[in-house]
């Protein structure tokens, strides 16, 4: 694309005409001349119609400069998503024009946030057949974008049981699985010494085989003296945390006066 070509898309996109763009610097007629091809800028004529435009200068001198029609669109859902303005983003996405290879993928993550964001407002108005509706808009476009992530579906998810809470069972078991933080929150449960506590949330996670899982779960059972289902554990977990683990273990076989065990667990400590 030639330089004047290139100015007259990026002028197109911002929704300028060729007075508002030229404003006091340069003419109308040299403007069309530029855009036409007939006339070339100088570099300070250059400077003021890439700042007017809201480009940098090497965006008009690049070869293969990536233009999209969809420009002022996307800077218009930012900027009244920005400002808390959800409507105004949604109405400004509506006019949006598929396919474009450089804005789609952020589209589809605005339009699903904005979705959502509405979604919430609805719900507070008791709108729920409007609150439904826009969460499966979210979904929908979630499923185009890579940037839509576990985090945006569980919010989704969750906003769809207060819709419909009769739903719970089905939309339970369509969350994303989140024993990182269960896990996170037991240590802490446990370093606080709130086993039963500690306990519940442990129950709660779908993988009780990982090694994780079960140092905690052996360091409730140690603190409650169940020194065979903590040893159990412990084994399950003992490259994990073995300076830890290890004497543990020792002492657990002593209490269960399994000495075969104890000694080889000392032996594992020289």
């Amino acid at each position: 694309m030639e330089l004047g070509q290139r100015i007259r898309q990026a002028r197109l996109e911002a929704g300028l005409s060729q007075r508002q763009l030229c404003g006091d610097e340069i003419t109308r007629n040299m403007l069309s001349q530029i855009e036409n091809g007939s006339a070339h800028p100088s570099m300070t004529t250059l400077r003021y119609l890439a700042e007017r435009l809201g480009k940098s200068i090497s965006y008009f001198l690049e070869e293969e400069a990536v233009t999209s029609p969809n420009q002022s669109v996307m800077a218009q859902a930012r900027q009244s998503y920005d400002g808390a303005d959800y409507e105004a983003a949604a109405a400004a996405l509506a006019e949006y024009r598929h396919p474009d290879p450089v804005f789609d993928r952020e589209k589809w993550l605005l339009e699903a946030l904005v979705s959502m964001k509405l979604a919430e407002k609805a719900l507070e108005e008791g709108r729920i057949p409007y609150a439904v509706q826009l969460l499966d808009a979210a979904g929908t476009a979630g499923e185009q974008t890579c940037y839509y992530g576990p985090e945006l579906q569980r919010q989704r998810l969750l906003l769809l049981a207060q819709a419909e809470p009769q739903r719970c069972m089905e939309l339970a078991h369509q969350l994303p699985a989140d024993d990182r933080e269960l896990l996170l929150r037991a240590a802490a449960a446990l370093e606080a010494g709130e086993y039963p506590r500690c306990s519940a949330i442990l129950e709660a996670a779908e993988d009780q085989q990982s090694p994780q899982w079960n140092f905690l779960r052996g360091e409730i059972w140690w603190a409650e003296k169940q020194y065979a289902p903590a040893a159990e554990c412990y084994r399950k977990a003992e490259t994990l945390y073995p300076k830890k683990i290890i004497p543990r273990l020792e002492q657990c076989y002593r209490e269960l006066e399994d000495y075969k065990m104890a000694y080889e667990y000392a032996c594992k400590q020289r």
